[in-house]
């Protein structure tokens, strides 16, 4: 198996037609992902990185895309309430499954406004300070992209993050084996490596950043075999 190129084969999460019943165990087991092998902690390393970088006073609006069940956004509430930071949240998936999800799972505890939508239709009164993505990207081609990193660009005040998989044989091999052992999910087991084959190598970003025209950026590569980009207004 060769890990060079990236592969454009479809999730089974792509389906339209997932059953809701196997999006709600697939949502649950990815938050556990997020959790434990550092997926949330590259969410907050990027959120901190802008907020530094901004300096902002008063509320700040973050906006994901492609929020899926909401677990990141939770994480993000949890951090802002940490430093006392003053917030508005919104989550955007074009799913229905995941939006139900999301204010099922979250709607009591969460201060955020659920929007079901491509994100590309979303219209906002005012843009968001903050947009950011977690493991969505890896669901496009690169010419999709590039658009999509324009967008982001263009629809955030401050900036946007990204946070997705770094593409290597140890990453596929690792989610493959542990998915198999622990995870009750069949969209799991299938999906999970391989997202990694459909995630990215740095000179992917490199390339992707400077045809979108979106420079300077701030690529790092972070614990578990995934890469925080992070690009200030």
């Amino acid at each position: 198996m060769s890990l060079r190129q990236r592969s454009y084969e479809k999730e089974l999460l792509d389906d339209p037609d997932v059953p809701f019943k196997d999006i709600v165990v697939n949502m649950q087991e990815l938050n556990k992902v997020n959790t434990l092998l550092g997926g949330h902690a590259v969410t907050r390393r990027g959120l901190s990185y802008l907020l530094e970088k901004a300096a902002v006073n008063g509320i700040v609006t973050i906006a994901e895309i492609g929020c899926g069940g909401g677990d990141n956004l939770f994480a993000i509430q949890r951090f802002l309430q940490q430093k006392k930071i003053p917030f508005q949240l919104i989550g955007v998936d074009m799913k229905p499954a995941c939006i139900t999800f999301a204010r099922q799972a979250y709607g009591a505890t969460m201060k955020a406004t659920w929007i079901c939508s491509d994100y590309r239709e979303v219209q906002w009164d005012i843009p968001p300070d903050i947009v950011y993505s977690s493991l969505f990207c890896h669901h496009f081609t690169d010419e999709e992209l590039v658009a999509q990193l324009q967008w982001l660009y263009q629809n955030s005040r401050i900036g946007f993050f990204i946070n997705d998989l770094h593409r290597h044989p140890v990453a596929y091999q690792a989610i493959r084996l542990l998915t198999r052992c622990f995870s009750k999910s069949y969209l799991v087991k299938h999906d999970a490596p391989l997202s990694v084959k459909r995630g990215f190598v740095k000179r992917d970003w490199t390339r992707l950043l400077a045809q979108a025209q979106v420079t300077p950026a701030m690529i790092s590569w972070q614990w578990a075999f995934r890469y925080l980009i992070c690009v200030k207004k």
